[in-house]
């Protein structure tokens, strides 16, 4: 993997799989790792084929979700049906934790506290990888038109800067890169995107075809390709992490 800059005034890398990402920043061997929001697990699912003696916990609250994640076992991963505000185990019994495209859909009244807890259930000096979407590019400009989430991305940043303030945490390193997205076609799109498991959009016809000729210029013979702009903060818990 190349060298990913950190300033967001450098060219961002194309980053093919984040995990490259994750284990450069942080040892993932024999980790016991819990995963706010897992949704699918893709990456925590890839992290134990790749580290054999790593283990996940993933959270998760969307009720389908849970239940598909049940029904698709792996070895060294457990799912448990719990949110990131509180987390059903004892203090400082995870090594790293990870929230991926997961902060900014906490309530926003519960992301202090959600960010309290990751801390809490994580050893000192442990290790909290949070990745989250920029609000930026020519993805987020279609999907903005039926999910703004522009607010609670910067209320996720926010929070995390409260978080490092409190002395719980401190950050040990920041990344920016590129994601790239694709769509066989607007079907595919619209199922992945506008109608996901965890959301109700309140897609009418209206909306559908006016995402839809939002999005007609992007589709080719092969799909549609974009890049999605995301940034890394990963933090470290301080001995301060308890009070």
């Amino acid at each position: 993997m190349n060298t990913i800059p950190s300033s967001a005034n450098d060219r961002h890398e194309l980053v093919q799989d984040e995990l490259d990402v994750l284990a450069a920043l942080v040892p993932l061997a024999g980790a016991r790792i819990v995963e706010a929001g897992c949704g699918a697990a893709r990456l925590a699912r890839d992290l134990l084929q790749r580290f054999t003696d790593a283990q996940v916990t993933g959270l998760e609250v969307d009720d389908r979700q849970h239940a598909k994640n049940l029904a698709a076992p792996a070895d060294r991963l457990t799912f448990i049906r719990a949110g990131a505000q509180a987390i059903p185990f004892a203090d400082a019994h995870f090594d790293g934790a990870l929230m991926l495209k997961s902060l900014h859909h906490v309530p926003r009244p519960l992301m202090d506290q959600a960010l309290v807890e990751m801390a809490r259930v994580l050893r000192p000096g442990g290790w909290l990888y949070v990745s989250e979407p920029v609000y930026d590019g020519p993805l987020n400009e279609i999907v903005r038109l039926f999910n703004d989430e522009g607010t609670v991305r910067a209320e996720a940043q926010r929070a995390l800067d409260r978080a490092i303030a409190s002395g719980r945490w401190t950050q040990a390193a920041e990344r920016r890169f590129d994601m790239p997205v694709r769509f066989r076609d607007f079907s595919d799109f619209e199922q992945r995107m506008m109608r996901p498991t965890f959301a109700d959009h309140h897609i009418d016809d209206s909306m559908l075809a006016r995402v839809a000729e939002r999005y007609a210029p992007h589709q080719g013979a092969d799909g549609a390709a974009f890049e999605r702009p995301m940034h890394v903060r990963l933090l470290r818990r301080a001995d301060a992490a308890t009070r």
